[in-house]
C-alpha cells in the first residue's frame, strides 16, 4: 500500500504528540546521567584597537591660511614707584631676671623668734673665688606648760675657697657651729614621790643646758680627666658643755679604670670616729667612756647599657675596726641596679639590692635629735641589704610618679629612746627623764614609698608623697621613735609677677617609747605618742629686683604635738622679714 505525502504528514505529528503525553507523565522519574565536557570554557579577550586621536581630514577642500604680520610700538612710560625694603617682625622677649651673688635675710617672729643669713661671694681672677656664709636662727621660749627653760640658739659660720678650671674643679671650706638647746622635756608624772615643795625645789635646781660646737675642714676636688673622678675629705672636731669630745676623718675618693671596653666605676672608703664621754648614765665610771671606730671599703661596679635596659653590677667590701672593743670584722654587701624602659619615658621598671657600712657618730646623732644625754654607746650600723623595686616616670608632660616597695635587713639600727629617770637631787641635770640615749636593735622593715609631683604651668606646682612602713624586731622590742606612716605635700604658686605664696602639709603617725621612773620600783611603761599633723604656710611680695618681703606661718593648727616624748613644740608661729640681694 502506498503511502502519500499528507499521510505521512498526519503520522509524523500523531507520533509527536504521542511521544509528547508520555514526557509530561508526574510519577515517571527522569533519571540521572553523566555529562562529559570534552573542552572547558575559557574565554578570551580580543585585541582593542585605538582609535586615532587625530583623524585623517581631506583638505582638498579647505582655504590655505592666511600669514599674521603684527608689530609692538615701545613707549616709555615715566614711573615715580620705589619699592620700600623689607623689614624683620621683631619678637618680643621676656625681660631675663637678673641674678645676684650675694643676699642678706632677716626675719622676726613670736617667741621672740630671730632668723638671719648673710652669703657673700666674690671672685677673686677668671677661675677662682672667695665665699662665706653666716646662720642664725634662735627662739626665746615660752612653750606652753614647759616647767624649764625651752629658748634654743643656732649659730653657724662658713668660710670657702675654690677655683674652677680645665681640667679639675676643687673647693675648700672650714666652718664652725655654736648649739645650745634645753632639756626642757620633763615627764608629766615627775616628782610623784616628792612633796610640792621638794618638787619645786628640785625644779628649780635644774639647769637644762646643753650646748654643742664643732669645728669642720673640708673640701673636695672634680676630676675631668684622668682615671680619678672626684675625692671627698672632711675632718670634724665635735663637744659639749659636759667634756664630751669626738674626732672623724673621712676622705671618700673615687675613679675609673677601663678594662675590655668595660669602665669599671670604683669608690673607696676610710671614715673614722673616735671621742670619749665623760661619765655613763649611772655615773658609776671611774674612766671616761672612749671609742674609735674605723671603716675601710671599697666599691666597684660597672654598668652595662643595652638598648631600654641600663644594668650596674658590682659589691662592696668592708673591714670594721674597733680598736677600743677588739671587734674587728669583715663585711660583705650587694650592689646591683637595674632598670628597663617599659613605655619610654612613661614607665620605668627599676629593681636592685643594696648594703653599706654606715658609720654613727655623736655629731650626726645631735643633728637628729639635740636632746640627748652625753652617755652614749657608738657603733657602726650595718644595713646588710635593701631589696626594692618600682616603677617611675610620667602619666602626663607635666606629671611624674614614682612607687617603689623594699625590704631592709639593717643589724645595729640606732634607736633613740628616753632615758628612766629618778628624783634624787644628787642626779645630773641630764638624768630626771628630760633626754634620750640610743639602742642598737636588729630591726626588719617592710617600706612602701609614693611619689606624685606635677608641674600644672610655669606657675603652679604641687607634690605629695607618703612612706609607709612595717617594723619587725628580734623579741618583744618595739622599733623606738620611728613612725609607721608619714604624709607630706606642698604647692607653689605665682600668683602674680611680684606675688607668690606656698603651703607645706605633713602628718606623721604614731610612735613608740618607753620610760620609768625608777623611784618608784615599777615596770617600764611603753608610751604611745600620738600621730600629728602640721600645716605651714608662706606669702612673699618681690618689691624689686633686690628686695623681697616674706611672712612665713608654721604649725596654723596651734597643736601642742610632741615629736619627742615629753617634748612638746611650739605652737602658731608666724614669721616675718625681707631678703636682700646684692653685688659689690
Amino acid at each position: 500500500m502506498k503511502i502519500n505525502f499528507k499521510n505521512k504528514t498526519i503520522i509524523l505529528i500523531l507520533l509527536f504528540v504521542f511521544q509528547l503525553s508520555f514526557s509530561q507523565t508526574k510519577e515517571e522519574s527522569i533519571g540521572t546521567e553523566t555529562v562529559n565536557v570534552v573542552k572547558p570554557y575559557s574565554p578570551k579577550v580580543l585585541d582593542a584597537f585605538k582609535v586615532k586621536e587625530t583623524p585623517s581630514l581631506d583638505d582638498a577642500g579647505n582655504q590655505p591660511k592666511e600669514t599674521i604680520k603684527y608689530s609692538i610700538l615701545s613707549v616709555p612710560v615715566a614711573s615715580t614707584f620705589t619699592p620700600s625694603k623689607g623689614k624683620a617682625e621683631g619678637v618680643e622677649k621676656s625681660k631675663q631676671e637678673r641674678l645676684f651673688s650675694n643676699y642678706a635675710t632677716v626675719g622676726l617672729g613670736n617667741y621672740s623668734t630671730l632668723n638671719a643669713e648673710l652669703f657673700v661671694t666674690q671672685d677673686l681672677g677668671n677661675n677662682d673665688y672667695l665665699s662665706g656664709m653666716f646662720r642664725h636662727h634662735s627662739s626665746q621660749g615660752g612653750i606652753k606648760d614647759a616647767e624649764l627653760n625651752d629658748e634654743f640658739y643656732d649659730t653657724a659660720l662658713n668660710i670657702g675657697y675654690g677655683a674652677n678650671n680645665r681640667d679639675m674643679s676643687w673647693a675648700v671650706d672650714l666652718g664652725y657651729q655654736n648649739q645650745i638647746y634645753n632639756l626642757y622635756g620633763l615627764p608629766a608624772a615627775f616628782g610623784s614621790t616628792l612633796l610640792p615643795e621638794q618638787r619645786m625645789d628640785l625644779v628649780n635646781k635644774i639647769n637644762p643646758n646643753h650646748s654643742y660646737n664643732t669645728i669642720s675642714l673640708g673640701g673636695n676636688i672634680d676630676f675631668t680627666e684622668g682615671i680619678f673622678n672626684k675625692i671627698t675629705t672632711r675632718f670634724t672636731h665635735f663637744s659639749d658643755n659636759f667634756s664630751s669630745s669626738e674626732n672623724r676623718f673621712y676622705v671618700k675618693p673615687s675613679f675609673k679604670v677601663d678594662v675590655m671596653d668595660q669602665s669599671i666605676n670604683t669608690n673607696i672608703i676610710v671614715d673614722h670616729v673616735s671621742g670619749s664621754f665623760e661619765n655613763n648614765y649611772a655615773k658609776d665610771n671611774t674612766e671616761p667612756l672612749k671609742y674609735s671606730l674605723t671603716n675601710f671599703g671599697i666599691e666597684p661596679s660597672f654598668v652595662i647599657l643595652e638598648n631600654d635596659w641600663t644594668l650596674e653590677l658590682g659589691a662592696g667590701l668592708y673591714y670594721g675596726l674597733d680598736s677600743e672593743n677588739s671587734g674587728n670584722k669583715f663585711y660583705f654587701y650587694p650592689k646591683v641596679n637595674a632598670s628597663y624602659k617599659l613605655v619610654g619615658d612613661l614607665m620605668i621598671f627599676y629593681a636592685g639590692a643594696n648594703g653599706s657600712l654606715n658609720q654613727n657618730s655623736y655629731a650626726d646623732f645631735v643633728t637628729e635629735n639635740p636632746f640627748l644625754s652625753p652617755t652614749l654607746n657608738m657603733r657602726p650600723t650595718s644595713n646588710q641589704y635593701t631589696v626594692f623595686a618600682g616603677l617611675k616616670g610620667k602619666l602626663a608632660n607635666n606629671i611624674n610618679y614614682n612607687v617603689t616597695g623594699s625590704y631592709l635587713n639593717e643589724k645595729n639600727k640606732a634607736l633613740f629612746k628616753s632615758n628612766d629617770y629618778t628624783e634624787d637631787f644628787s642626779k645630773e641635770n641630764y638624768a630626771y627623764g628630760n633626754s634620750f640615749g640610743v639602742v642598737y636593735q636588729d630591726v626588719r622593715t617592710f617600706r612602701f614609698y609614693g611619689e606624685l609631683k606635677a608641674d600644672f604651668s610655669e606657675n603652679v606646682t604641687f607634690g605629695i608623697n607618703g612612706t609607709f612602713n612595717s617594723y619587725k624586731n628580734d623579741g618583744a622590742l618595739e622599733a623606738w621613735n620611728l613612725p609607721t606612716i608619714k604624709l607630706s605635700s606642698n604647692l607653689d604658686v605665682n600668683i602674680t609677677k611680684q606675688w607668690y605664696a606656698g603651703l607645706n602639709v605633713f602628718y606623721v603617725g604614731e610612735r613608740k617609747d618607753m620610760q620609768s621612773n625608777l623611784a618608784l620600783a615599777t615596770d617600764p611603761i611603753i608610751v604611745t605618742l600620738k600621730s600629728y599633723f602640721d600645716a605651714n604656710a608662706h606669702l612673699g611680695y618681690k618689691y624689686s629686683e633686690r628686695l623681697t618681703f616674706f611672712l612665713k606661718l608654721n604649725n596654723i593648727g596651734n597643736q601642742a604635738y610632741e615629736k619627742w616624748l615629753n617634748y612638746p613644740v611650739q605652737g602658731f608661729q608666724v614669721l616675718g622679714g625681707a631678703n636682700y640681694k646684692f653685688d659689690f
